[in-house]
């Protein structure tokens, strides 16, 4: 299909964008001027990934998607928690690089698993050879399989990169297109075609604003179908263009949180125009929420901080505090991992703070913050 922004009435969308706008900027200066930035940041990727996968029709547990990420699973991860986690990484990914990178050649490709660099690097080379008995030995029929025992070599190189990027979360996990199968991928979705025209939508924007620019390219990826089976991406590329567009370049706003505020009517409209309203309504949600979610978080962190005076300079329990904050749950498990004491030890400090315990067991207890 082709996307038309023809029809758009930009003056009747200026209203919102410009509150839109003005809230995730006021986020984004709270943010960048908070104690817990990173931590927040953290949490938001959480939050953000369970949201998207919600706006997707799937439902994804907080507790069980920290966990994940942790390697403690309690139970087998299923294909959504595996979807979530990917979101969670993707959003990771996009934060450590810089700004526009997303956008890049590169950026974009990594993005949609279509490359790997880390499999690309760890390719090894071809070693120096002397050829000079090759004739001998191939009449002999003694390398024969020197090609197969090369390829081999190669795939086990790829395959044992692959999965240390993906266990250390420094890259996706690659699909390639001539690798996938029609029971699962359509054939005739042509992804390369469907996304040169969202670039088209990108080239056709450049002079309007960024609020509401950002909010055309989200509602043109959604209704143009770019990705087969990652609708999410979309989201992750405009929480992007955000940060590139310096509407909020200290962090990725978590805009799948704003979504569900929205109903689905609305987000689902057939006019372009009541799709747009609500895009940029979310836009205006996701920031109230946040900074909602920050104002708790602060009150709650200085809270726990103030029982820490008169402690000893070697008490974690600083390092319990930060550490809860940045994660929605924490289980004694990870704070062993993350503050290296005992399980005795995690649970004491567990319960020398105001944590509220999230299981009720006895045993493979978690907590998170009032």
């Amino acid at each position: 299909m082709i996307y038309d922004i023809s029809d758009v009435q930009i003056e009747k969308l200026l209203i919102a964008a410009a509150r839109a706008g003005e809230a995730l900027a006021r986020l984004d200066e709270r943010i960048s001027r908070s104690p817990m930035k990173h931590g927040f940041i953290e949490r938001q990727d959480f939050t953000d990934a369970i949201s998207s996968m919600w706006v997707d029709g799937e439902l994804v547990h907080m507790e069980d998607l920290v966990l994940h990420d942790a390697h403690m699973d309690v139970r087998a991860p299923s294909h959504e928690m595996t979807a979530a986690h990917r979101i969670l990484r993707s959003r990771r990914l996009i934060f450590s690089n810089a700004a526009g990178w997303a956008f890049t050649v590169p950026g974009l490709s990594r993005l949609r698993g279509k490359t790997t660099l880390a499999v690309e690097e760890a390719t090894p080379p071809e070693k120096n050879v002397d050829h000079s008995g090759d004739e001998d030995a191939d009449a002999d029929g003694e390398t024969a399989l020197d090609g197969a025992f090369s390829e081999l070599d190669a795939l086990l190189a790829r395959s044992s990169a692959t999965l240390n990027a993906i266990t250390t979360g420094n890259a996706l996990p690659t699909m390639h297109r001539e690798e996938s199968h029609a029971i699962i991928n359509e054939p005739d979705w042509d992804e390369d075609e469907r996304l040169k025209e969202w670039w088209d939508v990108h080239a056709r924007t450049e002079e309007l604003p960024p609020i509401l620019r950002t909010a055309i390219l989200l509602d043109a990826w959604n209704m143009i179908e770019v990705l087969q089976r990652s609708p999410w991406l979309g989201r992750l590329l405009a929480s992007a263009f955000l940060r590139d567009g310096a509407v909020t370049p200290d962090h990725l706003p978590a805009l799948s949180a704003g979504l569900r505020a929205v109903p689905r009517e609305r987000r689902h409209a057939r006019n372009q125009m009541q799709r747009l309203s609500a895009l940029l309504d979310s836009f205006y949600e996701a920031a109230q929420a946040s900074m909602r979610e920050h104002d708790r978080l602060t009150h709650a962190r200085d809270r726990m901080m103030r029982k820490l005076a008169g402690r000893r300079s070697s008490s974690r329990l600083p390092e319990l505090v930060e550490l809860v904050v940045s994660r929605p749950v924490v289980s004694a498990a990870m704070i062993v991992k993350e503050l290296g004491t005992t399980p005795q030890g995690a649970i004491g400090l567990a319960n020398q703070l105001e944590l509220r315990e999230v299981t009720g067991r006895g045993r493979f207890r978690a907590w998170g913050m009032l």
